[in-house]
């Protein structure tokens, strides 16, 4: 082989690799989707209606915590200039932030599925 059939060779199989690389990242990215799917298959069912009553539960829970009792946090104290202790402030403002992180982690423990209207199960029953 002379020079210019090895560079053509290692051209070949350069893109050879980029193409099988590309390839593997979608059986990766299909991998992961089914191993999700195989995971979602086995969490009980819930209708929309089941997680907007999940997310009211959450959000009176949340609503109904006392955030200011200081015994609740860590708090660090400081000197200031003149030798004082001082702590400052603190107030938790982020509610909403919590309940929709409380509500995502519970609602991942089942699987959305549609909820019949009342007239259609109706019309499937037999009379």
């Amino acid at each position: 082989m002379n020079e210019m059939d090895l560079l053509t060779k290692i051209e070949g199989l350069e893109k050879a690799i980029k193409e099988h690389v590309d390839f593997a990242d979608t059986y990766k990215t299909t991998l992961a989707d089914t191993k999700q799917q195989l995971v979602d298959l086995h969490k009980p069912e819930l209708t929309p209606q089941q997680i907007d009553a999940i997310e009211r539960a959450v959000e009176q829970a949340v609503s109904q915590f006392d955030f200011t009792d200081t015994g609740n946090y860590e708090i660090d104290y400081s000197l200031d200039y003149d030798g004082r202790v001082q702590c400052e402030s603190h107030e938790f403002i982020n509610d909403s932030d919590l309940v929709d992180m409380i509500v995502t982690k519970v609602c991942n423990l089942f699987k959305e599925v549609e909820e019949l209207d009342t007239t259609e199960r109706d019309n499937h029953e037999p009379v």
